[in-house]
């Protein structure tokens, strides 16, 4: 039984599932309408159509809203995820992909820093190039560590943690089209909230078959974000949003099987590049399918096989920034290991619990979290990101302060760390199961050598909204990021106090100089 049948049938017994309603065009729906409604038994109510009006109803909500629609608490919510990914732009410099995207930029003849009011930076360089690709560099670079916030799903057809990475795709994009158009800090962070809410919502309301069948959504739904955040900036009416939706539409892509390579970080870059081509296209009057969303033959169809449309009626109600919130990461690797990192943390550090007394670590997960954390050994850093095998062995080695100079390939290759890998069993534990895909349920057994064995469960980790972290330690985060990146610390301290008071940046340009090298 495929997952819709499987879904539709809990809601027949009365289980309170979204119905991930199969899209339509309007010309489908009426048709669908008139020969159900012929059809139809006497004395029993037709089938409803799918809504016919998504993407318009997308369209008008971003026309719309203003920056005195923004609440309070998503405004001070946002700055804590622009701060996190500027320092993360800083560090994905060191990253591999860093070199490689500044000798592409180069190979393509960009980056000569020829004074253009049409160039973007590229955080962390003295690059400047067409906002196109700063937004692609720069998404790529706050992807390449895995240490960007995370899109939280509290629905229980959802594996909770696992819908998108929310502010890698729209931030470079609203960011780069707001540096080269001279726009306020107001601006940019209305379009980035615009952005972030509509890809947010996009991810929570397509069919969960979207990601279990392999799509990555922060490439499939990010250039959704990235597209409206542009397309805000650019003053577009309802019509062009559309049509911006539409191009955006026809760049969705991103794979998990990518996960663990640099290709992972190549479809947030893509996705945030996707929006400033779509927004630039639609402004010389190019034209696309302006239901996109919830055509017979478009997104919600085609990638996911339906959507919730419950979902989509409720743009801003509540922003999911503030509910369910968005999760910021302590730790550089995939979600689905924080809850299990932060456990052993704490377990470290109040047992006393120490490497060399270690003699084997049980951690026991979903099968849906261990169909993610699939490198069980590890070579790389980058397949260490999605090893649960190797957190807990970093952990346990660094005594509980895992970072990101210990997610290298050298220090993943070291006899010490593959033999600490080698004592840990990362299994399916029925009770984890139990617990529901809308929880990353970890439960740790630690046995040691002087007989004891330590235990603990954990269904969320530190950063969540169920432990939330603090601006200042946000801060903290920022200055270790620039620390990382060989960042001067006193440009950090002027990064931070900028972003602090964002909303009272005339030009954030002032606040795109200071990340800048000269």
């Amino acid at each position: 039984m495929d997952r819709r049948k499987f879904v539709a049938g809990l809601s027949s017994v009365g289980i309170g599932m979204p119905v991930w309603a199969a899209t339509t065009d309007k010309t489908d729906a009426s048709t669908a309408a008139s020969a159900t409604s012929a059809s139809a038994p006497a004395g029993k109510s037709p089938t409803s159509a799918a809504p016919t009006h998504v993407t318009a109803d997308v369209a008008d909500f971003v026309v719309r809203t203003t920056w005195d629609g923004l609440p309070p608490d998503l405004i001070e919510l946002g700055k804590k995820s622009i701060l996190d990914s500027l320092g993360l732009a800083l560090a994905g410099r060191r990253a591999d992909t860093g070199s490689i995207v500044l000798r592409y930029l180069k190979e393509l003849g960009l980056g000569h820093n020829a004074p253009d009011v049409k160039a973007a930076s590229v955080l962390g360089t003295s690059v400047r190039v067409p906002p196109r690709f700063a937004a692609f560099a720069n998404g790529v670079a706050i992807h390449a560590d895995d240490f960007d916030d995370t899109q939280l799903a509290m629905n229980p057809t959802r594996v909770y943690g696992l819908l998108t990475h929310p502010s890698v795709t729209a931030l470079p994009a609203a960011l780069a089209s707001a540096e080269v158009g001279h726009r306020s800090g107001r601006d940019f962070m209305l379009a980035y909230h615009l952005g972030v809410e509509i890809e947010t919502k996009i991810a929570e309301a397509i069919a969960p078959r979207h990601y279990e069948d392999g799509f990555h959504t922060t490439g499939t739904c990010g250039v959704f974000g990235s597209a409206i955040a542009c397309a805000k900036l650019r003053g577009f009416d309802s019509h062009q949003i559309c049509r911006t939706l539409g191009v955006a539409a026809a760049q969705s892509s991103g794979l998990r099987e990518n996960f663990g390579t640099m290709t992972k970080p190549f479809q947030a870059g893509h996705a945030a590049e996707g929006g400033v081509v779509a927004s630039d296209l639609v402004a010389l009057g190019w034209t696309a399918a302006e239901n996109i969303l919830e055509a017979k033959r478009g997104f919600f169809e085609a990638e996911g096989g339906g959507f919730d449309p419950a979902v989509m009626e409720r743009l801003g109600q509540p922003w999911t920034m503030v509910t369910p919130g968005v999760s910021i990461k302590p730790f550089p690797s995939g979600s689905l290991t924080h809850p299990g990192m932060t456990l052993l943390q704490q377990l470290i550090r109040t047992q006393h619990v120490r490497a060399e007394g270690v003699v084997q670590v049980r951690v026991g997960a979903s099968r849906q979290m261990l169909n993610t954390l699939i490198h069980h050994q590890p070579k790389t850093g980058l397949e260490a990101k999605f090893s649960m095998e190797f957190c807990v062995a970093i952990l346990l080695i660094t005594d509980g302060k895992a970072s990101l100079n210990d997610f290298q390939d050298d220090v993943v290759r070291r006899p010490d760390v593959q033999a600490m890998i080698s004592r840990v069993d990362f299994y399916d534990n029925p009770a984890a199961d139990a617990a529901g895909l809308d929880k990353m349920r970890t439960i740790i057994d630690i046995r040691l050598k002087d007989g004891r064995t330590i235990s603990g469960q954990a269904d969320y980790g530190k950063g969540s909204p169920q432990d939330p972290v603090t601006f200042d330690d946000v801060v903290e985060k920022f200055q270790g990021c620039a620390d990382y990146a060989h960042f001067p610390s006193k440009t950090a301290a002027q990064v931070v106090a900028s972003v602090r008071d964002l909303e009272g940046l005339e030009d954030v340009g002032v606040l795109i100089r200071l990340l800048r090298r000269t």
